[in-house]
């Protein structure tokens, strides 16, 4: 289902709003802009549904927020120091927007642009996006695309496909946050299993400086579940960044078959 909102993004149309449903009920709503994953309600086994997403009241304050709720990010997600990069032995300067360093793609990153709706169904929605040679300093002509499909065991599915016509770093990915207890509880509370050896330390900044780190004795180790708030801040390396923001190398071949993490109500993610 799509409908249109009388709120305007920032283009000066209409927010495109999209509804994927499947036979146990789940119901899933996203939008153009950002092409963004704005609600995933889960029915539970008492009857009642539960929000398992956090995000905002309505279309028209995403643009506001700085927290990239749902967003599809890129052309490269995470941050790059000093929004340069060497490649083949030339430095490429990229346009910076945290400090000096650029996070999830720039200061117009692919959260702040309206995605086509190439197609969709009650099932799934194939967005669509082209990024300029030299936009956000990256070089190349991009197209992007990103699907999002909505099975009937309640998963949610998300390919990201990406060209480009010159040699040009490309990391896509979207930044939901999950809060399986609902929105108005502490998700510290969660139980979370993460099937990592490793990780990767940063400074203050979000920067890594080092190589990664074994989590073998550590507040990273979450191989066997644990609540969150169990350890949290309880060491340097969570205190630089005010927690857990970290990647970690996970043991899953990206196959489908073994999953990332672990986290109850209980929801699994695949990488």
């Amino acid at each position: 289902m799509l409908n249109e909102t009388p709120a305007l993004a920032p283009d000066g149309q209409p927010y495109r709003l999209l509804t994927l449903r499947n036979s146990a009920g789940m119901v899933v709503t996203l939008m153009d802009w950002g092409a963004n994953l704005l609600s995933a309600r889960i029915p539970l086994s008492d009857g009642s549904v539960r929000e398992a997403l956090l995000g905002c009241a309505s279309p028209e304050h995403y643009p506001e927020q700085t927290s990239f709720l749902g967003a599809a990010i890129g052309r490269y997600a995470n941050r790059i120091a000093n929004s340069r990069y060497t490649f083949a032995g030339e430095t490429v300067q990229l346009s910076p927007s945290q400090g000096e360093n650029q996070l999830h793609g720039g200061p117009e990153g692919f959260d702040k642009r309206r995605w086509q709706i190439v197609n969709q169904n009650d099932r799934q929605v194939l967005f669509a996006l082209t990024s300029d040679d030299g936009d956000q300093g990256f070089p190349g002509h991009l197209c992007a695309t990103a699907q999002y499909r909505l099975t009937d065991d309640n998963r949610i599915s998300i390919t990201y496909r990406a060209t480009v016509d010159k040699p040009c770093p490309v990391n896509l990915t979207n930044h939901v946050y999950f809060n399986l207890d609902g929105d108005r509880t502490d998700v510290r509370q969660h139980k979370l299993q993460i099937l990592a050896d490793e990780y990767l330390p940063v400074d203050e900044s979000g920067i890594p400086r080092q190589g990664l780190k074994s989590v073998a004795n550590t507040s990273f180790d979450f191989r066997m579940p644990k609540v969150i708030a169990s350890e949290f801040l309880a060491d340097d390396d969570q205190r630089k960044v005010k927690g857990y923001d970290h990647a970690f190398l996970l043991q899953t071949q990206g196959d489908g078959k073994k999953p990332a993490a672990v986290c109850g109500h209980r929801m699994e993610s695949y990488k």
